[in-house]
């Protein structure tokens, strides 16, 4: 199962619909799970975006057919975005497989840093 973040969007329909029934996002979390889809974490934001979401999901065409069907009841605007644990990219970062094991020493590195506090 993929991790992906939903970074969704009320449209004035959607407010309107969520101030007056305030349970439907329980209801929308039943409808995620319909599509095979698991809620890890959810919450209210301020600014451009209403909600985070984070869901487990079989694969991306599952979460684009999700966000799609979400997004056309017009309630909703959803930026989708596949996601990886910070674990699990180290250990891809520090696998067999790379193009290139010297560090950069020049360009954008900056010299003055010490060599384990480099990016």
């Amino acid at each position: 199962m993929g991790l992906y973040v939903l970074l969704s969007t009320l449209t004035s329909h959607g407010r309107e619909s969520l101030h007056a029934n305030p349970g439907r996002i329980d209801a929308v979390n039943d409808e995620i799970a319909r599509f095979d889809c698991q809620v890890i974490a959810q919450y209210a934001l301020l600014g451009q975006y209403d909600f985070l979401t984070v869901i487990e999901a079989p694969d991306n065409e599952t979460v684009a057919h999700l966000s799609i069907d979400l997004g056309s009841r017009g309630t909703v605007t959803i930026q989708t975005l596949p996601a990886m644990s910070v674990d699990s990219l180290e250990a891809k970062l520090e696998g067999s497989r790379q193009l290139s094991r010297t560090p950069v020493t020049s360009g954008h590195q900056d010299p003055r840093l010490a060599a384990d506090e480099r990016i």
